[in-house]
């Protein structure tokens, strides 16, 4: 009698050998990237409400072709249920045009906006929302996604915020895009036992300001760093405006920084704010 064979592993490991298995894990994969993105949109960057919005074709209306758009997926922060997995075809509404064009778009006032069409008005008050930001999730020319960041309040969105909400969708980008090329290696050809290449050793961190940061100006920085305008520190605070000013120059001057923008990176790189 022969003894059976041992079975052979697979030639990589890492790659499953049924291209459905992949697929289905690049799927999970970009829901809790997208799930997780929704959440700290609104946890980090001082939104109120954060979306996500899944590319999808979606039926079309009098016989016409299936149209481009997306399906908002993934949200934090809603009070209400209108905007869940409501349908966005490309070029309607703040999200349907960040789509069309592949660029950020923002409006202080979602209401009052002459620049974008109103087919969501109804859901948007329901949620009593003003300020929004969308940003697409764009990689090689290909749309992962858009990410919406809302606020309850009519806010003009600066540097900060938006440097903020693009990062946190740039890290969101860069997964998405690998987890699909892991997807596609797998479904397409065979996986090679090809070792992957050592990650780049973490830029260095800058040093804490030889000069240290007062217990106020710490605070109005930490403040600053989430998007709120001066306005909005101050009235937080129970602080002038012209007082709030005064110590973001103080902290722009001890981190050897020229604006709000370099200051919130120079903060969360030299561990002053998280």
């Amino acid at each position: 009698m022969t003894r059976a064979a041992d079975p052979v592993p697979p030639a990589h490991p890492d790659v499953p050998d049924d291209p459905n298995v992949a697929v289905r894990a690049a799927e999970l994969v970009r829901d809790a990237v997208l799930g997780d993105l929704a959440r700290r949109v609104v946890a980090d960057c001082g939104a109120d409400v954060g979306l996500v919005g899944v590319p999808e074709e979606l039926p079309g209306s009098g016989g016409r072709k299936r149209a481009e758009g997306m399906v908002l997926r993934h949200w934090a922060g809603t009070r209400a249920d209108l905007l869940h997995d409501l349908p966005v075809p490309a070029g309607l509404g703040l999200g349907g045009r960040a789509l069309a064009e592949r660029a950020p778009t923002w409006v202080p006032d979602y209401r009052a906006a002459t620049t974008i069409s109103h087919h969501y008005d109804a859901a948007v008050t329901a949620e009593d929302l003003y300020a929004m930001l969308t940003v697409p999730l764009l990689h090689g020319g290909t749309v992962h996604g858009v990410v919406y960041a809302s606020l309850r309040a009519v806010v003009p969105f600066g540097d900060v915020r938006i440097a903020a909400v693009g990062k946190l969708a740039a890290a969101a980008t860069r997964a998405l895009a690998g987890a699909a090329a892991w997807s596609s290696s797998a479904t397409q050809s065979p996986p090679t036992a090809t070792p992957l290449p050592p990650l780049p050793p973490p830029p260095p961190r800058k040093a804490v300001p030889a000069t240290p940061l007062t217990p106020r100006e710490h605070e109005v920085l930490r403040w600053a760093a989430t998007g709120r305008t001066n306005p909005e520190i101050a009235a937080r605070l129970g602080l002038t405006c012209n007082t709030v000013t005064g110590y973001l120059k103080a902290a722009m001057h001890k981190l050897g920084v020229r604006n709000r923008t370099e200051l919130a990176l120079a903060a969360r790189e030299s561990g002053l704010v998280s």
